[in-house]
C-alpha cells in the first residue's frame, strides 16, 4: 500500500498541472490565431475538457477529506 501524499504536495501537484494548462492552451490559441483564424476556434476542445479534469483534480486537493473506515 502507497503511503499518503502529504498536504502540501498535493497543492504542489496542482500548481504544477495548472501551470501546463495554461501555457499548453495558450500555446494552442497562438497557433490557431497566427495559422487560422478565419475557422472554428478548435483549442477550445483542449480548454474545456483539459479543464474539466483540471477541475476534479482541483476538488481532490481541496475537498475534505473522508473516512475510509466505513464509519
Amino acid at each position: 500500500m502507497r503511503p499518503a501524499k502529504s498536504e502540501s504536495t498535493r497543492r504542489w501537484g496542482l500548481r504544477i498541472h495548472l501551470l501546463f494548462y495554461v501555457l499548453a492552451n495558450l500555446a494552442q490559441v497562438v497557433v490557431w490565431r497566427v495559422y487560422d483564424p478565419e475557422h472554428f476556434f478548435w483549442p477550445m476542445w483542449s480548454i474545456v475538457f483539459w479543464g474539466i479534469g483540471l477541475a476534479f483534480h482541483f476538488w481532490g486537493v481541496y475537498s475534505p477529506p473522508t473516512s475510509k473506515t466505513g464509519q
